[in-house]
Formats: C-alpha cells, sequence, structure tokens
C-alpha cells in the first residue's frame, strides 16, 4: 500500500541486539527518495519513560504513524505498568482492529530490557530468536551481521554498531549515523 501513494521511498534500518542483560537498539538515520538521500540524520529510535519505567523504541514507516502507535504505546504501559508484552500485545489489537489504525505504516521494535518485541500492521508481536531483531529497507543485512556476530565475545552495543556498519555497506538505503539507545545492565 505504501509503494502506490508513495512510489520510491525507503528508509532507516533498525535493530535491536539483547546481551548479557543489555538491550540496545540502534538505527540509522537515512530517508531516500529514489535514488536522491532526503535526509541523513533521521533519529528514529525514541526512548519513552511511561510511568517511570524506561522503553525503548525503534521505528521504520512513515514518521507520523510510528508517532501515533508510541503514543499509544505509552497510553497501554500506563494502564499496566511493567507489562510490556501485554501492552504490546493490546496495541497490536488495536492497530490491527481499529479503521484508522489498521491503515498506519510503520513497524516497531520495543524493549524495557528485559523482553523485546516486534510489532507489525499485521497483528504481529513477535519475540524475536536468538536475541536480535531488525526492522526496516536494511534490515535482513543488520541481522544477518547481527547473528554472525552474536558468536563473539563482543558486547550488545558493539554487536549492534558492527551489524549496522555491514549493513550500511552493502544497504543503499542505509547509512552510518547511528542512533543508539541502550536498556539494562
Amino acid at each position: 500500500m505504501a509503494e502506490e501513494r508513495f512510489p520510491g521511498w525507503h528508509g532507516t534500518t533498525i535493530l535491536g541486539v539483547r546481551r548479557g542483560g543489555e538491550v540496545v537498539v540502534a538505527g540509522d538515520g537515512q530517508v531516500s527518495l529514489g535514488q536522491t538521500v532526503i535526509k541523513g540524520t533521521a533519529r528514529k529510535v525514541r526512548r519513552l519513560n511511561p510511568g517511570g519505567r524506561e522503553v525503548v523504541c525503534g521505528f521504520a514507516g512513515s514518521t507520523a504513524d510510528a508517532f501515533t502507535l508510541l503514543e499509544r504505546l505509552e497510553k497501554k504501559l500506563e494502564a499496566a505498568p511493567g507489562q510490556l508484552a501485554r501492552a504490546c500485545v493490546d496495541l497490536a489489537k488495536d492497530w490491527r482492529m481499529d479503521k484508522y489504525l489498521r491503515n498506519l505504516e510503520a513497524m516497531l521494535i520495543v524493549t524495557d530490557g528485559r523482553d523485546m518485541f516486534v510489532l507489525t500492521g499485521a497483528g504481529d508481536v513477535l519475540e524475536p530468536e536468538h536475541d536480535v531483531a531488525a526492522i526496516g529497507s536494511g534490515g535482513n543485512f543488520a541481522l544477518a551481521a547481527a547473528r554472525g556476530l552474536m558468536a563473539t565475545e563482543m558486547g550488545a552495543e558493539e554487536i549492534a554498531r558492527r551489524a549496522m556498519a555491514i549493513a550500511a555497506d552493502i544497504c543503499v538505503y542505509t547509512n552510518g549515523n547511528l542512533t543508539v539507545e541502550r536498556i539494562g545492565a
């Protein structure tokens, strides 16, 4: 659907890595229209603080749509403090069933330092295998790189930074201008 309304728009690679009690969410800053980079410094990783509990979110897709979803997630977390899984499932239900929300085009990686989830507009709430999750244009490149780096002794942030650098070298819709947020440990 996005391809029909916004042909050629690409942007953002988001990666979540959990290791040793720490979770890092990293996102690049590139937004492209066709072969043109529109912006290289977009910030698509955010820290939320609903009810005094920290949550880190990264998003790919429409920024306005993602902010709408993040606002709703904050409300869900305020209603169910400390229950990230419940808040994510409730958001996914609303996203899938609400006439207005179902048209929002974004994907989210959400973590409270203990749990990590990928949320989609199809109603998915996925807990990633192998402690790595990725979304966006270069998500599969970053995911493959991070999975390979999990076999090393590196920490979560170093894995995330190196995997994003590999993705930026391969994917023309990913750059090396990172926003990195850490939670836990």
